[in-house]
């Protein structure tokens, strides 16, 4: 069947390019993962507070390495994204952002961070959302960015507020965790929005 509109952006936004490398601040850049990184992934994916959020752990190194590992076949594949959130002077993960659930017909994604518990408190989710979104508006051309959130994660919610990321509702038991459903809060971010200051 004939498609009535055309997607908003093609195939290959992605793949036709190198993952970039983008610039948060003077102490933060989100990379591309390596496979350098898999004791940082597994030190991640230990943490009680990431997986009271998350629904995987990982089990050892070779886990750690595979998780890596996808990324870049989801890059090419243009449906998901992931990038290491790192101190610029020692190049050491300190957490993760990323595109999920890519649409390039719609030109629509929706946001993924965790913090390291060394690394939280400080500002770094915030500033690599900031950081991701710019290039996803401004670069990648993409027009909506949702981000989702147990309505019990209040971290997560500061975050969306402080990125600019408004509140549009609550999806009424929507996620499970492995404490059974949660609702989700909805919050998103227009490419047309303002700046937030």
């Amino acid at each position: 069947m004939p498609l009535l509109i055309e997607p908003v952006l093609p195939a290959g936004t992605f793949r036709a390019v190198k993952q970039p490398c983008l610039i948060v601040d003077d102490r933060l850049v989100l990379r591309p993962w390596c496979a350098e990184d898999a004791k940082s992934v597994e030190t991640a994916f230990a943490c009680p507070a990431i997986q009271r959020w998350h629904v995987r752990r990982v089990d050892g190194e070779d886990e750690a390495r595979a998780w890596i590992a996808g990324w870049e076949r989801r890059w090419t594949d243009e449906t998901d994204a992931s990038w290491a959130v790192v101190d610029a002077r020692e190049d050491r993960p300190v957490g993760q952002v990323g595109l999920r659930t890519v649409s390039l017909f719609e030109a629509s994604a929706q946001l993924s961070y965790w913090v390291l518990p060394s690394a939280r408190g400080i500002g770094i989710a915030t500033g690599a959302v900031a950081a991701l979104t710019r290039w996803a508006f401004e670069t990648a051309g993409m027009n909506r960015l949702s981000l989702l959130h147990s309505t019990a994660n209040n971290a997560s919610c500061r975050v969306a507020d402080k990125a600019g990321y408004g509140l549009e509702g609550t999806l009424r038991s929507s996620m499970l965790h492995a404490d059974g459903w949660h609702d989700v809060h909805v919050h998103a971010r227009l490419k047309s929005d303002a700046v937030p200051a």
